[in-house]
């Protein structure tokens, strides 16, 4: 039998352009512009469908003409990842319609949110009734579904987890427009399935979240900061393990680490030390447990700590900038300061590192004008001395040169499975091509 090669005509823009306003409306649908790329990748459309099934009838026309789909929510870590490898792509999925509280058992400590719901609003809701998410994302304006995309977290993970940790359920559309629902208080579970699992961290590369449950806590009646300055990262670990081991249940445990370490003019404490940065404890809970529990860290501190009721100014903040290379550096706590030196001597100079010190999860920055080749460089050693530490590093975001030219996972685990994930939930490679870990 001949082979025959079929060509399947895609529609023009025009007819694409009608569906997305049927669904959407004209309001709500309108031609990509600059501020539209996707981690430097033009886009040709954004859609902003109205509710669930809007989303499904855009991936089911994605479906029917072979389009690539990339969801955003703010768009806070559109930049974050890989390039997808589909450019441009098709339609932008904007989910900022998807939004509210959608479902609030009354006789559990859950909530469901819609995915284009920011975080901070869902906060202000909850603060009236006394609650919280334990979410405390540096991303400012980010919401619910791009939190859980990225499994972003800020500070409080070393107590609560990741936004991942938290989930009960997941509802999200698959990449025929099928509505699933994974996990759910409604069911009885106490914690999301695998299923929902697999969704976090993976960029909307195997579906596109439309709602998430996630658990719900009491505000704490206190919150306290205590900072101790820090004039070596050598510290860091000995002081960590001796916080952790004095049972004063921390709700965060974070460092920043300065790049002035060795400097001139390096910053300095009262006695004219060189400092290398700072250590901030968050204690949170009733006022005379706080209280107690913040004495008892002070004398583990032997009187150089300073306690605050507001966080130091770089808390729940990034050391990076939306040019630079950001580096996400997960490494067990003893062998944090082998991951700082590496880094510095990669670089030939300090680097600033800040992050959840207490979990070995941290984040750092080299200039954005450092060349592709130099980037690759840095990274070559540094995974190689992480590498029989356990530990990883990976580039979150960078300028599209560096991005386009460096291995920004380092070794994956697990490849072929991802591959099968990817596989499994998205065959058709359509939804935000290669923007899955390990460039899936």
């Amino acid at each position: 039998m001949w082979g025959v090669d079929v060509l399947i005509e895609r529609p023009s823009g025009d007819a694409i352009a009608r569906r997305l306003i049927e669904i959407c409306g004209p309001e709500f649908t309108r031609p990509s512009g600059a501020a539209d790329e996707v981690a430097g990748a033009p886009s040709r459309w954004v859609a902003a469908p109205p509710d669930v099934e809007g989303v499904s009838a855009i991936l089911r026309v994605a479906a029917e003409h072979d389009l690539s789909v990339v969801p955003r929510g703010a768009g806070t870590k559109i930049d974050w990842g890989a390039t997808p490898s589909s450019s441009p792509v098709d339609i932008v999925l904007d989910t900022g319609r998807i939004a509210g509280i959608w479902h609030r058992p009354e006789d559990q400590l859950v909530v469901e949110v819609g995915a284009g719901t920011p975080v901070r609003s869902v906060q202000s809701v909850l603060e009236r009734r006394g609650q919280r998410l334990a979410l405390d994302v540096p991303s400012d304006g980010a919401t619910i579904g791009g939190v859980i995309a990225a499994d972003e977290a800020g500070p409080l993970r070393h107590r609560h987890g990741t936004p991942c940790d938290q989930l009960f359920g997941i509802s999200y559309v698959d990449a025929a427009g099928v509505l699933t629902h994974a996990g759910g208080w409604s069911a009885g579970d106490n914690t999301a399935s695998e299923l929902a699992r697999l969704l976090c961290g993976s960029h909307g590369a195997l579906g596109v979240l439309v709602s998430a449950t996630l658990r719900v806590q009491p505000l704490p009646a206190s919150r306290i900061w205590v900072t101790r300055p820090l004039w070596t990262p050598l510290e860091v670990p000995n002081l960590v393990l001796d916080i952790l081991a004095a049972q004063l249940s921390p709700a965060a445990v974070e460092v920043d680490l300065l790049a002035e370490e060795g400097a001139a003019p390096a910053r300095r404490d009262a006695a004219g030390r060189p400092l290398a940065g700072t250590l901030a404890v968050l204690l949170e809970g009733g006022a005379a447990d706080v209280a107690d529990r913040v004495r008892r860290l002070g004398n583990l501190l032997d009187g150089q700590e300073t306690t605050s009721a507001a966080p130091p100014p770089w808390w729940r903040r990034y050391p990076f900038g939306p040019d630079d290379v950001a580096l996400r550096v997960d490494v067990p706590l003893p062998d944090l300061p082998a991951a700082v030196y590496a880094l510095r001597d990669a670089v030939g100079e300090p680097v600033p590192i800040r992050g959840s010190a207490g979990l070995g999860t941290v984040h750092a920055v080299l200039p954005g004008k450092t060349s592709p080749h130099r980037v690759g460089a840095i990274l070559a050693a540094v995974r190689n001395v992480l590498l029989a530490r356990r530990g990883r590093c990976v580039v979150i975001a960078a300028p599209p040169a560096v991005r386009g030219s460096v291995d920004l996972w380092g070794d994956v685990p697990d490849l072929s499975l991802l591959r099968r994930v990817k596989q499994r939930f998205d065959p058709a490679q359509r939804l935000a091509p290669g923007r899955f870990v390990g460039g899936l």
